[in-house]
């Protein structure tokens, strides 16, 4: 049913996951996160339609500083403009 289904999370919103695959160390872990590529398009303001290769996000803390020191690939605009410290670290902001 439709009652206790989770909320769907886009392109710069933070949810809290866990960590599937990576060092033992990070495995099992719960950490927070924030969407900055999903495969589905999705419409921007200006009516185009932009969808990625892959899902990807990137690990933060709750107060969103980022845990990472770089981020492969490129982020979306959206996630750069709500998140100013991906901002700062991407390499590509399409």
């Amino acid at each position: 049913g439709v009652a206790r289904r989770n909320p769907a999370a886009g392109v710069g919103d933070m949810f809290i996951a866990s960590v599937k695959k990576g060092g033992p160390e990070m495995r099992a872990k719960v950490v927070y996160a924030v969407v900055i590529r999903q495969r589905r398009p999705y419409r921007r303001a200006d009516g185009t339609l932009i969808s990625f290769e892959e899902n990807a996000a990137v690990l933060v803390t709750p107060e969103g500083e980022v845990r990472g020191s770089e981020i492969k690939g490129p982020v979306a605009r959206e996630a750069a403009e709500r998140w100013p410290r991906i901002a700062a670290i991407a390499s590509t902001i399409v």
